[in-house]
């Protein structure tokens, strides 16, 4: 595997951290190396910590698969779609301990993870497709309606309207934030937490109280397929 994302264990937790330049953009290699972390945690039966580098979680897709045709655009959303898909449905607590600005995908990881613990500092977070030219995609609404508090949702997917990290609390991008040092320790210590649960309950739990809105995301990525999309401007 590639240093694009990397894995380490412990006794009860797995983190994924990634580490994709200065950005850490979304590639269609970024979105398979973490399947396959996700399947080595599966395999393994591990809460995840997933995570990226000091002040910077995700900037989103890879601009250059995105501007390339429609056709690279259109197989990357998927791609994105399917990863949070399967993020949202995994069979053990996601804990996503964001370091700093989480935009657009970068943003769309927070909404799928079970518990996102976020860093205090000038940070932005938030769906820009919007501001850079990209009607958004179907399956995109389905996980904001799913995941955003009710009265920030057409502020975040129409207005693109970004956060700062305490805001993001509020407009569920976030559960807790806390300063940068402590994010890691903080997330372990969460992951501890989860790794009590009863893991047969929490994933049958989790699946049926997500069921509405799985289905919802899994037919959204279907109509977007059939759709197309509209790539962000050059």
């Amino acid at each position: 595997m590639s240093k694009l994302v990397q894995y380490s264990e412990d006794s009860n937790y797995a983190i994924i951290s990634l580490n994709n330049g200065k950005v850490n953009a979304i590639s269609h290699e970024v979105v398979d190396e973490l399947n396959s972390c996700l399947d080595r945690a599966e395999t393994n039966k591990k809460v995840v910590i997933l995570t990226g580098q000091a002040g910077i979680f995700s900037g989103g897709y890879d601009l250059k698969s995105m501007t390339a045709s429609p056709e690279s655009a259109l197989k990357l959303v998927t791609k994105g779609s399917k990863l949070s898909l399967r993020m949202l449905s995994f069979p053990f607590p996601v804990i996503i301990a964001c370091n700093g600005h989480a935009i657009a995908k970068g943003a769309f990881l927070l909404l799928s993870g079970d518990y996102r613990l976020g860093t205090e500092g000038e940070f932005k977070i938030g769906l820009n497709e919007v501001m850079i030219g990209m009607t958004m995609h179907n399956a995109g609404i389905e996980i904001a309606k799913a995941r955003l508090s009710s009265v920030y949702l057409e502020r975040s997917v129409n207005n693109s309207e970004i956060y700062s990290p305490k805001d993001a609390i509020s407009a569920g991008f976030l559960d807790k934030i806390v300063p940068q040092e402590h994010l890691l320790p903080t997330a372990i210590k969460i992951a501890e937490m989860f790794g009590q649960l009863n893991s047969k309950a929490h994933a049958e739990t989790k699946l049926k109280v997500r069921k509405p809105y799985l289905q919802k995301i899994e037919q959204a990525i279907q109509q977007d397929i059939d759709e197309g999309l509209t790539p962000p401007s050059k």
